[in-house]
């Protein structure tokens, strides 16, 4: 293997300590700096951004390693991630944004708002399409890539034609064909695009400048300041990961951001800015089954709500939105704290080590 190889491990290892310290160096490292560098060397995570918010303010940033490997672009406080997944959060504070105008409630079934869609979709309720228990067909399969190629058209008409995985609120199924119906009822009933509704909703009055600019088109447009993002092939090499989503599936992913203005989203919603306290509280609540339970991805993001992961626990309960396997933003609110984590790592899973980050924030006894 050349020496020159950027996926080298040991090349990447080294660059990423030159990048930690240059980026680092104006001030002093403390002990969350010193923690995210051991993960980010461990794991093998060539770019991070951190942002942590307390009592309504933004106290401590971070930029650590490379946004772009093959240039050896140092990230930055103005680096933008790719956020994939956790472009769910906004969806599910549009569709609040939407019961408080009255339009809707979270327990509309589908043909309430929709008349074109299959027999066996039209009962299902807003809140199972957005905590994934509908039961729908899949429209993805492995590394985002649709059922049919590259022909959005195929594939949507393919899950249309495709029979339930399972009856509703039943079991937990992680499925993007409910928040593109979710997509539809946004645009009917607000009159414009969901990324138009979501834009002037949310981004613009918070002053998202950075998010806003980048839209929703992921890797399908130049965004300035933009991280690429990679993943470690079976080789164990790593390799620049190239995914475009289609405009309807842009409710489920395509936001690029920064994590300061999602720390500053985080701030909002707990202050108000975008929802009433009692929209707050139903979007955060994890969806019930059948049988009584709840359900999510593991042990610890253990029940989705509207849009948003809940980590049901007695101690540290919080709500996080992720996204890519790269990027998390969990928001404690018993102890008004939100910590974002994104990075250009696919698999890197901030989601395990930022309640490590809390714990140097939170020490017992606070």
């Amino acid at each position: 293997m050349s020496p020159h190889n950027l996926s080298s491990p040991r090349r990447l290892c080294i660059l990423l300590a030159i990048m930690c310290i240059a980026v680092s160096a104006p001030v002093a490292a403390d002990q969350v700096d010193r923690h995210i560098a051991d993960v980010m060397a461990d794991q093998k995570i060539p770019g991070l951004q951190l942002a942590v918010a307390r009592g309504g303010k933004v106290i401590k940033t971070g930029s650590y390693g490379l946004s772009n490997l093959q240039d050896s672009v140092a990230v930055t406080d103005k680096t933008r991630f790719p956020i994939n997944s956790m472009t769910k959060a906004f969806t599910g504070v549009a569709v609040m944004q939407l019961a408080e105008q009255g339009r809707l409630t979270v327990d509309d079934t589908v043909d309430m708002h929709l008349a074109d869609v299959p027999e066996a979709w039209r009962k299902l309720t807003i809140r199972q399409l957005m905590s994934h228990t509908s039961g729908l067909p899949n429209i993805l399969q492995s590394k985002a890539k649709l059922i049919r190629g590259n022909d959005p058209e195929a594939s949507w008409q393919a899950v249309l034609d495709a029979p339930m995985q399972f009856t509703a609120n039943t079991r937990f199924a992680y499925n993007q064909v409910g928040y593109i119906l979710v997509g539809k009822i946004i645009d009917k009933l607000s009159g414009q695009p969901f990324t138009e509704f979501i834009t002037e909703q949310q981004l613009q009055p918070l002053g998202m400048t950075k998010t806003a600019e980048a839209g929703f088109g992921h890797f399908e447009y130049v965004v300035p300041d933009q991280a690429r993002q990679y993943y470690f092939g079976p080789d164990g090499q790593l390799r620049t990961l190239q995914v475009e989503f289609a405009p309807f599936l842009r409710t489920a992913a395509g936001m690029t951001s920064n994590a300061t203005e999602l720390a500053n989203f985080a701030i909002a919603l707990q202050r108000g800015k975008l929802l009433e306290q009692e929209s707050l509280d139903t979007m955060w609540a994890a969806t019930k089954l059948e049988d009584g339970q709840i359900a999510g991805f593991n042990d610890m993001e253990n029940g989705y709500g509207i849009g948003w992961q809940i980590i049901d626990r007695e101690e540290l309960p919080a709500v996080s939105a992720s996204g890519g396997n790269a990027s998390t933003l969990i928001i404690y609110p018993e102890d008004d704290l939100t910590i974002v984590v994104l990075t250009n790592l696919v698999g890197a899973l901030p989601i395990n080590f930022v309640d490590d980050v809390a714990a140097l924030l939170l020490p017992k006894g606070t």
